[in-house]
């Protein structure tokens, strides 16, 4: 079975609700997971938007999740370092931000991966930002699934 990512909030190439942006309560959508590989000893999962004005903007990267964790729930606090670690997103805060495209600027295309990762817990420390944490992460991805939502103002 191959690695799924899910979420009952989110229709894949739909639009993503209010309430999971900077419009709304700028909280995190419900994500749910399925077939992790056995091999798997964590999981990491990056929220991105490449149609950012500037380029790829990161929203979130939680890291060093167990690998028998099932998914995460709607409104995962910033602050909440366990059981699992959260970097720095490209807002300059810990934890998730939601989308914010600028108004006018059209359908943003937000990509939520869910990567399977050959190591327990990743070298980087507490302080790191989402793009040092990915880049750390990536020589241990054994698999991954995405799917992409959309947002515009």
């Amino acid at each position: 079975m191959p690695l799924l990512l899910i979420s009952p909030a989110l229709a894949p190439s739909g639009p993503i609700p209010a309430q999971y942006t900077c419009d709304g309560g700028d909280i995190s959508p419900p994500l749910r997971w399925s077939g992790v590989p056995a091999q798997a000893q964590s999981l990491m999962l990056v929220v991105q938007d490449p149609d950012a004005p500037r380029g790829l903007f990161r929203h979130w990267v939680a890291y060093d999740i167990a690998p028998g964790t099932p998914g995460i729930a709607a409104g995962y606090p910033p602050d909440r370092r366990a059981p699992f670690k959260q970097a720095g997103n490209d807002f300059g805060k810990i934890g998730y931000g939601g989308p914010c495209p600028p108004a006018g600027d059209g359908p943003h295309h937000y990509h939520f991966e869910l990567m399977a990762l050959s190591q327990p817990s990743l070298p980087v420390p507490a302080s790191a930002d989402a793009a040092a944490v990915i880049t750390a992460a990536a020589p241990y991805v054994i698999e991954r699934a995405e799917f992409v939502a959309t947002y515009e103002r």
